[in-house]
């Protein structure tokens, strides 16, 4: 099972655009297909970010779309990452550490900052975009199930 980080632009994506690049994603996340991981530094800027008046959210609304992601996502404890790259924009690095802390696969992102990384240093995950990270979404779980024949 791949193991993910979602940035907030990419939670937004999911939960409030509905943008179709990352309908996979949301489809595997519901189905249990892929793990997704956040921590609470990740989750106190999605609340802080909904309530952003661009996007014309209700309270209700805030609390709905905070509580289904919150719902789906496995919180995975604050603690020390190992050494990182530092990504220009700072509010982002935390999805670079929580990638690092909790063995992620990949950290889906659409912050040129965090995707300039890719390929300039080594890390143990993939930073990339939501159209890719649905492909690699979509390209693991046609293996599940099938028997490999050598």
């Amino acid at each position: 099972m791949l193991r993910l980080v979602l940035d907030t632009n990419v939670v937004l994506d999911l939960f409030h655009w509905g943008n179709t690049d990352a309908v996979p994603i949301m489809a595997a996340l519901e189905a249990g297909l892929i793990e997704c991981m956040a921590d609470q530094r990740t989750l106190d800027e999605l609340q802080r970010v909904l309530t952003y008046p661009q996007l014309k959210l209700t309270p209700g609304m805030i609390s709905e779309r905070y509580a289904r992601y919150s719902s789906l996502v496995t919180v995975f404890p604050e603690g020390e990452a190992p050494p990182l790259p530092r990504c220009k924009d700072r509010d982002d690095q935390k999805f670079l550490e929580l990638s690092a802390r909790c063995s992620a696969d990949v950290l889906v992102s659409k912050d040129k900052a965090l995707l300039k990384l890719r390929g300039r240093t080594k890390l143990a995950f993939q930073i990339v975009g939501p159209a890719l990270a649905s492909r690699l979404i979509t390209d693991s779980n046609d293996y599940i199930g099938k028997t490999v024949v050598a």
